[in-house]
């Protein structure tokens, strides 16, 4: 898609959006877990485990293989968890492998449109390869785009997208390698990249420019309100939320702080949980770690789970993973 054709869908969508006042805006990014677990909150069986240890929607997958080659390349998947190489897996390398699962979707996506920003085919993308991919038709034919409304004017995104590549690129040589990249697209998945989740959402919402969300802006974020008509009940509700659960210091306003606490909660680890859950299912000596052959004993706990990505890695070759 061109750039025009990206100022058009942009400006269809905000139509889209004003067309429907009840419109709810999701912008708290959640634990991939949380969601999971939630999905399958009815489900006794082992699929939350499944899809915890190997982080796909999908479980089918699975039952295209016998237990015995279900089994055999588990097998090669618990060699790749154990980091070191001991012959046990702890706590840490299962939190760290379902960590490294959850996020595999993003470098996916990295690589789906890597070589259209790569133009020079060096195997990095530089803030001008980025530039010209992404904004070059405007910059070419300014006089295109001055209808555009500021919510989604060139003008105002280019500077904004220049400020996060520069904060994504961590060794500062104006070109992102793949890691870098994939944090520029993906800032939540990564810690360095939080503050600028964080400031951007606060420029979205912040619409009189003082720093703050008051409950209006952050309510006319969500809700588009139609002139004479009532308040849907989740607006009214949300409103309590603002009072009750985001402005922690009762002023009337979010600052940067509380803006963190709303968008990016940090109150649980849902991948710490589901390690020490199939670790705890599985230790038959009790001594907090899991040989292979704890995990194979318990195999049909582990194919559901994300740690093989309910099941899909194990018919990939496990050089892929």
């Amino acid at each position: 898609m061109d750039v025009y054709s990206y100022v058009c869908v942009l400006l269809l969508c905000s139509c889209v959006v004003l067309g429907k006042p009840t419109l709810r805006k999701e912008r708290v990014h959640h634990d991939p877990l949380e969601l999971i677990k939630q999905a399958n909150e009815d489900n006794q069986s082992f699929q939350f485990d499944h899809e915890a240890f190997l982080g796909k929607e999908d479980a089918t997958t699975f039952d295209q293989l016998t237990p015995e080659e279900s089994k055999d390349r588990l097998g090669k998947i618990v060699d790749r968890i154990d980091s070191d190489g001991d012959g046990y897996v702890t706590i840490t390398e299962l939190k760290a492998w379902i960590k490294r699962v959850q996020k595999r979707y993003v470098y996916e996506n990295v690589a789906k449109v890597w070589t259209d920003y790569d133009l020079n085919k060096d195997n990095k993308i530089s803030w001008d390869e980025y530039k010209q991919a992404t904004y070059g038709y405007y910059l070419s034919n300014p006089e295109e785009f001055e209808e555009a409304t500021d919510q989604f004017s060139f003008k105002k995104m280019l500077p904004r997208d220049e400020r996060r590549f520069q904060t994504a690129d961590l060794d500062g040589d104006l070109a992102a390698d793949r890691e870098e990249f994939t944090s520029f697209l993906h800032p939540e998945e990564f810690d360095h990249m939080k503050d600028m989740v964080v400031l951007e959402t606060l420029e979205d919402i912040d619409k009189n420019g003082d720093g703050h969300v008051d409950e209006d802006e952050y309510i006319a974020d969500m809700f588009s309100h139609e002139e004479g008509g009532p308040e849907p009940d989740w607006v009214r509700t949300e409103r309590d939320q603002f009072s009750d659960f985001r402005d922690l210091n009762k002023d009337g306003k979010m600052d940067v702080a509380e803006i963190r606490h709303w968008i990016l909660p940090q109150d649980y680890d849902h991948a710490m949980a589901e390690a020490r859950h199939l670790v705890y299912e599985s230790d038959q000596d009790k001594d907090t770690m899991l040989t292979k052959e704890e995990i194979l004993e318990n195999w049909n706990m582990f194919v559901g789970s994300q740690a093989t990505n309910y099941g899909e890695d194990l018919t990939k070759n496990h050089d892929e993973l």
